[in-house]
Parts: C-alpha cells; sequence; structure tokens
C-alpha cells in the first residue's frame, strides 16, 4: 500500500505519495508529489471507489480489488492508489497545481488526512516536520 508523508525540499513542504513497487509498475511512476501550498483541502472518503472518477489513462485497474494510475476527467487527471476495503485520502489541489484530485488508501485514512489540513488552516508556528502521515 501506499506512503503518504509530508517533507521539505528546497521550495517549502511537499506532499509525496510513494506506491510501492508493486503499484508503482503498472502506474509508471515512483512518485507523486504536489506542494503543500496548493492542497487546498484534504479529506477522507471511506468508499474506496467512490474516490476514483474519469477514465484510466495510465495504469491498472481490477475491479472490486485495486486502481493504481491516472485518471482523465474535464476538470483534469487525477493520481490514484486505492485498493477495496481501505479508506482513501483525498487531496484538492489548486491551480497551478499538475493534479486536480490525489486519491490514495491508507489504513489510518482519518489521521493521514488531519496532517496536511492542519498546516493548510494556520498553525504557522508548527512545523509538519519530515514526518510519517500513514503507510501501509
Amino acid at each position: 500500500m501506499a506512503r503518504l508523508v509530508v517533507e521539505r525540499n528546497a521550495d517549502g513542504w511537499t506532499v509525496v505519495v510513494r506506491p510501492v513497487w508493486r503499484e508503482a509498475l503498472p502506474a509508471r511512476r515512483r512518485e507523486v508529489r504536489v506542494p503543500l501550498s496548493q492542497v487546498t483541502a484534504t479529506g477522507v472518503e471511506p468508499d474506496w471507489w467512490r474516490a476514483m472518477r474519469g477514465t484510466p489513462v495510465v495504469g491498472r485497474c481490477r475491479p472490486g480489488r485495486i486502481c493504481v494510475g491516472e485518471r482523465e476527467h474535464a476538470l483534469g487527471r487525477d493520481p490514484v492508489a486505492v485498493r477495496a476495503g481501505v479508506p482513501a485520502v483525498l487531496g484538492t489541489c489548486g491551480a497551478p497545481a499538475p493534479f486536480v484530485r490525489p486519491a490514495v488508501s491508507v489504513p489510518d485514512a482519518g489521521q493521514a488526512a488531519k496532517t496536511p489540513r492542519r498546516h493548510l488552516g494556520g498553525d504557522e508556528g508548527e512545523e509538519p516536520g519530515p514526518r510519517w502521515v500513514a503507510s501501509g
């Protein structure tokens, strides 16, 4: 299952999704990076299949089991790494982010969604730190 982390680099804080190798191969991507400043909201979707929208462009979907890759729709592209029975963390991104709404399944989705949200809302004194957010 993919890992969701918040890291600091030269350009500021970045939300990074790193799929395990079995998910990275069909997705043709080792990681997805979105600057934290471009993430406008985060949330949890308990039904993994509702996190997906559009049609698959790159990756692999096995109905009722897993969907990994990118999906395209009228608003842009969404990277997804979701599994059946595991809630998904959704991040809504604003322009000029390369993606519209990344979705990743993690076992503790509620806690994973809170970390970026806390730093979006204005806890300016506290830095997110290079910390583990969630993995599976």
